[in-house]
């Protein structure tokens, strides 16, 4: 399975592969070469690759899953956490220097399911595998990541807005897609139109208020929505997420440092994790 050829969004394959491996030998700390054999790729080409997208060598990788480093992450993290509920964001986020407004539905628009609304959606590549994103006119109000069912993915887009009029569009949902994976400096901030209770609404926005490269706990989240014996609703709210990525549902962790569950695959989520934590590292 050499592939020396492949396009950077087809990468995501072999780097989930290479991470399932890692996470299940990390134990063993396993060497370059037994990684790579079991991605099926030379040495050469896989250290290439995994760096290429990564953003850091396979070997930093085997050291950013393990407790000690995930626990490092959160005290280094706190701080800029502090700051940023200190100065008052509620409805304000950054990933990646990408700005995002939130608008939620009002609550008669939550009761009545979408009705009356047209949803334009989509599936595209994305740098971590297929994603599925609908849009209203005020905004994204659904974004999922896609493995091989994508009439289930369409399924919930439809069951979360079932009185709305679904329409395919490719062309209308692929330009943002581009912004939110390849333009982390937009003119203007992305909209997100969100159906939710007003206690999602609220852990979602917090979420929001993560920095990118940053992680958090969801007792940190219950405590800054003013609300710190909810944590066990706060981790319901966090997997109710409807958008991807953008509210950054991957950035929160147990406080013990495991990484923890992740709807759209725990595999995932230590990519997207380490995408963003290489940002801010070089290289080894």
């Amino acid at each position: 399975m050499e592939s020396k050829n492949l396009e950077p969004l087809q990468y995501y394959t072999i780097i989930e592969q290479a991470i399932q491996y890692i996470e299940a030998n990390v134990q063993n700390q396993p060497e370059l070469e037994e990684i790579a054999s079991a991605v099926g790729l030379s040495e050469y080409h896989f250290q290439r690759i995994f760096t290429r997208w990564a953003g850091i060598s396979p070997k930093r990788f085997l050291q950013f899953l393990t407790k000690e480093h995930a626990k490092g992450l959160l005290n280094e993290s706190e701080n800029l956490l502090d700051t940023t509920h200190r100065i008052g964001l509620s409805s304000l986020g950054r990933l990646h220097d990408l700005f995002v407004n939130t608008e939620a539905v009002t609550p008669g628009e939550y009761k009545s399911h979408g009705m009356g609304l047209n949803i334009h959606y989509g599936i595209h590549p994305t740098p971590f595998g297929k994603c599925l994103i609908a849009t209203t006119e005020r905004g994204i109000c659904h974004m999922s990541f896609v493995d091989k069912n994508e009439g289930q993915a369409i399924d919930n887009l439809v069951e979360h807005w079932s009185q709305a009029d679904m329409i395919e569009d490719y062309k209308a949902t692929a330009p943002l897609v581009t912004r939110i994976f390849s333009d982390p400096k937009p003119d203007s901030p992305l909209q997100l139109h969100l159906r939710g209770t007003n206690f999602q609404i609220k852990v979602w926005e917090a979420l929001l208020n993560i920095p990118s490269g940053a992680v958090t706990t969801y007792e940190q989240i219950a405590l800054n929505i003013g609300n710190p014996r909810a944590v066990r609703a706060v981790g319901s709210a966090v997997g109710d997420n409807p958008i991807a990525y953008l509210i950054p549902c991957h950035r929160v962790i147990r406080k013990t440092g495991e990484f923890g569950n992740y709807m759209w695959g725990s595999a995932r989520k230590k990519a997207i994790l380490v995408k963003e934590y290489s940002l801010g590292h070089s290289s080894a």
